[in-house]
């Protein structure tokens, strides 16, 4: 995914965006006077495997080799120091559940079990008991299992072998959900202004983001944003100005006046985001007769747009936990925009889906329009909205809902972004093929209590997003 970079809009890498990976490899160490060979054959797979997850972009802390109970303990205690946030065990033969146990216990961190054999198959005919062995790490995997779950502890495992490019996908899944948790239990959320009236599904428990998610929620006020417009010099302006006329194309309806406001208004979103640090932000307020709190509302669409395109997802009406699917979804690396249901199309077979902004540009399928609209609907104000589609091609919808029992639950389906006509109004509109009947499959996805926003990304993402649910511990419902 491309990464769109405006004006003022440049930031410092993502916080906490690569995970913390412990990695150990182990074996039974009764075995190496007997097969003298066959210790430097499993370090040398286990170096290959310390190469590979490195390249994910992950900070890797390897502890080495482990060959009975003494020296996983010294392993445990160097890996719950470093404060990893997935520990993989590289089960290269037999090892016993002793020399494992103990570091899921100690360092309370969520553990990736990998089995990869050498190559693809053993050579039956030449292979005597120490080539053997070096092809057994899946005897213990079973061992494994049933020691973690009479120990209380959740695992999960991937098995191939070394050259085995279908495992290293499974495994890069769980390096990247690694990443969300890490980003997520770090994060910290805006929410800006009030409810949308009326909108009970948008309302999100504050204390749920935290103790389900980790991270912090920083409730803002909409004089927090004035304040800081307020500030924003002539001199920005021009620069944005410039850099804004590079990304969009900008209608004739985009007005002057309008366009200097939204303008101004990004730049004080992005001084307000910088300012209390935030990683994601919602917003909404309504204001009444024109007065500046509803026209600083109306203005927020452009500013949004530059901010989720630069790794801060922002969306409007309040909605707390989608601005959290959409820093999820852009943190796999999927973009993420602000999405609703607009219609159903039952003779092209598509959902067409979308929002009045905001969008994230970096996902655009072409150069996203500025279009100025007299009205916004629903909402009071006036101003510009940002116009595109997502990038044609696989997709994948992620909502993030609060139940009846005040607990969340991710909603994910996958479909793909066709060709075909769409309205120009100011909205993020695509037409997504689910393969199946549109209103078949609007009715599955409500029925999941999905809630009225979720996260439209740019890939097939389900395997990642099974995992980020598994390791956060949060309900996946697919449609």
């Amino acid at each position: 995914m491309s990464q769109i970079e405006v004006g003022a809009f440049r930031r410092s890498p993502v916080r906490n965006a690569r995970p913390k990976i412990g990695l150990v490899a182990g074996g039974l160490g009764t075995y190496w006077p007997q097969f003298p060979t066959l210790l430097p054959q499993l370090k040398a797979s286990a170096a290959e495997v310390s190469r590979r997850i490195t390249g994910f972009d992950a900070e890797v802390v390897d502890v080495g080799f482990i060959s009975d109970a003494q020296e996983a303990d010294l392993a445990a205690e160097r890996l719950r120091a470093a404060g990893c946030d997935l520990i993989v065990m590289f089960l290269t033969t037999y090892m016993t559940a002793t020399m494992v146990v103990p570091i899921a216990l100690r360092t309370k961190a969520e553990v990736l079990f990998i089995n990869l054999q050498p190559t693809e198959a053993m050579d039956h005919a030449t292979f005597d008991t120490g080539a053997w062995l070096a092809y057994c790490g899946a005897c213990p995997l079973p061992e494994m299992a049933n020691s973690f779950e009479r120990c209380g502890l959740s695992f999960r495992s991937v098995s191939g072998y070394l050259a085995d490019e279908r495992a290293w996908r499974r495994i890069e899944s769980w390096v990247r959900a690694a990443s969300v948790a890490r980003a997520l239990r770090g994060g910290r959320h805006g929410l800006l202004g009030h409810l949308y009236p009326g909108m009970y599904d948008v309302s999100t428990d504050l204390t749920l983001i935290p103790a389900r998610l980790g991270g912090h929620v920083e409730v803002l006020e909409i004089d927090d944003l004035r304040v800081r417009v307020a500030q924003v010099g002539d001199d920005d302006v021009r620069l944005l100005l410039h850099e804004v006329r590079e990304t969009f194309e900008l209608l004739d309806s985009v007005a002057a006046d309008d366009l200097d406001w939204s303008l101004r208004v990004a730049i004080g979103m992005e001084r307000l985001v910088a300012d209390f640090d935030l990683d994601s932000m919602a917003y909404y307020h309504r204001g009444l007769e024109g007065e500046q709190h509803e026209r600083l509302a109306a203005g927020m669409i452009l500013g949004a747009s530059l901010l989720t395109a630069s790794h801060r997802p922002v969306c409007g009406e309040y909605e707390l936990r989608t601005s959290v699917a959409m820093m999820v979804m852009d943190r796999l690396g999927a973009g993420g925009s602000f999405t609703e249901l607009q219609a159903l199309n039952f003779v092209d077979g598509v959902v067409e889906m979308g929002h009045d902004g905001p969008a994230h540009l970096a996902i655009s399928d072409r150069r996203p329009v500025l279009r100025g609209l007299g009205v916004f609907h629903g909402k009071r104000g006036w101003g510009i909205s940002v116009e595109f589609d997502v990038k044609h091609g696989p997709v994948t919808a992620l909502g993030l809902t609060q139940l009846r029992d005040g607990s969340l639950r991710f909603v994910a389906s996958e479909g793909e972004v066709v060709q075909g006509e769409l309205l120009q109004i100011g909205n993020t509109t695509s037409r997504v093929d689910f393969g199946r009947d549109p209103g078949e499959w609007c009715d599955a996805w409500s029925a999941t209590a999905v809630a009225h926003h979720w996260a439209l990304g740019t890939g097939h993402r389900l395997a990642e997003l099974r995992a980020v649910s598994e390791l956060l511990g949060i309900e996946l419902v697919v449609v």
